[in-house]
């Protein structure tokens, strides 16, 4: 690591910015999160008494003097402000989803590799607890060959809140916000689909926006299938793995975000660890308990940090957040024509 601080300029204080991009920012060794862009200063002042607070991002891009501009705003805004950030030398970090659109996407990722400069999308899930726990165990191959892979996000969220994320705005609704979860996670571990499908509902009562999805990958030889509501008071498997030599199962969320809700810091004792282990069942023999790996979100700024300033490799890189676009891109289609849709090969 570098002895160098990178100096990091947030836009936007909502949800994201003030649960998810602050803290790993302020937790993470080298790096320095100097300026907040928020139209609630005091909210931003109470909890980081430091930083210089903007009235707005474009202020912030023009009055300080930052090396990174981390994106947490409206998915709708993602676009124009890391064009707007990029143009005026910065390297970005964009919260998910990379933009509304994959033609943006694709956009970004070729003004970003035209500057020379780094932009990389918060594909934080990478680092759960339970997704590096899956990693590890189908790297040891202990389940064979996969065949099936269901991957569910369920919460119980009845009531409708009046936010953007669950409006009826362009990039709105649990598709576009747990969507790129799951998808970015199937790409790590099996690449890109030969074709999907996509069901999307609003089932809440009052519902704007899509709080429900079940989503199809087919492969050669495998099927995935990841799904998510906003609707289940009691939660299945978050992950139902077979192969030919057995199955896996893991009940239980990752518990980071829960604690970061809650207060919670990264580096306090247990951080990041699962208490739930997984279920293991081999051909012939009983099922076993599968120890969880450790989740650690501030692996993905670390990373970040060490790609600006020692030229390490992008932890998230914008192609690879592109190909999440294309694919979500591509269940809307699903979705709306009822339809396989065939995936473009190769997704890169």
């Amino acid at each position: 690591m570098s002895d160098r601080l990178l100096r990091v300029g947030l836009l936007g204080f909502g949800y994201a910015g003030a649960t998810f991009h602050a803290p790993l920012l302020v937790a993470t060794p080298g790096v320095k999160l100097m300026a907040v862009a928020s139209s609630r200063p005091e909210l931003v002042r109470s909890a980081l008494s430091e930083v210089r607070v903007f009235p707005s991002p474009e202020e912030l891009l023009t009055g300080s003097d930052v090396d990174l501009v981390v994106i947490a705003t409206p998915n709708d805004s993602h676009f124009p402000l890391a064009r707007a950030a990029l143009l005026a030398g910065k390297h970005v970090v964009v919260d998910k989803p990379f933009t509304v659109r994959a033609d943006e996407a694709g956009q970004l990722a070729a003004q970003a590799e035209q500057a020379g400069l780094l932009l990389s999308v918060f594909h934080n899930r990478r680092w759960d607890a339970d997704f590096l726990t899956v990693q590890k165990l189908l790297a040891e191959g202990a389940l064979g060959r996969v065949t099936h892979f269901e991957s569910h996000f369920d919460r119980y969220r009845p009531q409708v809140r009046e936010r953007w994320r669950e409006s009826a705005q362009a990039g709105a609704g649990l598709w576009y916000d747990l969507g790129p979860h799951l998808l970015d996670q199937a790409l790590r571990l099996f690449g890109a689909p030969l074709a999907m499908m996509l069901e999307r509902a609003a089932l809440r009562d009052g519902a704007q926006a899509d709080d429900w999805f079940h989503a199809q990958l087919r492969y050669a030889d495998k099927r995935v299938i990841l799904h998510a509501s906003a609707l289940v008071a009691d939660a299945g498997p978050r992950f139902a793995i077979h192969g030919t030599g057995g199955s896996f199962t893991k009940y239980g969320l990752d518990p980071q975000e829960d604690a970061l809700k809650a207060g919670g810091r990264p580096g306090q004792a247990e951080w990041g660890r699962d208490a739930t282990p997984g279920r293991l069942l081999l051909a012939g023999s009983e099922p076993v308990e599968y120890p969880g790996e450790t989740g650690d979100y501030t692996c993905y700024y670390a990373g970040v940090r060490d790609a600006i300033l020692d030229g390490a490799a992008n932890p998230v890189a914008a192609r690879e957040a592109w190909q999440v676009m294309v694919l979500l891109e591509l269940g809307l289609e699903s979705a709306a024509q009822q339809s396989w849709k065939t995936v473009m090969q190769p997704l890169a």
